[in-house]
């Protein structure tokens, strides 16, 4: 029997706080690699599911996620698996992933 991924939301907060409750025992970088795993998993999922797009919030704060979600999404690009990505047109605090062409 097939393993079935799990339905990712269409929009996907990557801040730690939003899905780690005891965040006082992970240093920062751990932080920022919980995220990344975040992003991964559910780009994953919403390939497996056919979506033609998903969208994940990194915010502002020092730019550090969203400099990390960037990479991560242009290797993803590099390597073929999404079409294109760029920031929401109504919030540059999200970034929009087309995943079909």
């Amino acid at each position: 029997m097939a393993r079935e991924l799990p339905r990712p939301a269409k929009e996907v907060d990557l801040h730690a706080e939003d899905f780690i409750h005891d965040m006082d025992v992970y240093e920062a970088r751990e932080l920022l690699s919980e995220s990344i795993d975040l992003l991964r998993a559910s780009l994953d999922a919403a390939i497996y599911w056919d979506y033609t797009e998903i969208r994940f919030i990194h915010g502002k704060g020092k730019g550090i996620l969203k400099k990390a979600v960037y990479e991560e999404l242009a290797y993803y690009k590099q390597s073929g698996a999404i079409a294109s990505y760029h920031p929401s047109y109504h919030n540059e605090d999200i970034v929009v992933v087309h995943i079909g062409l």
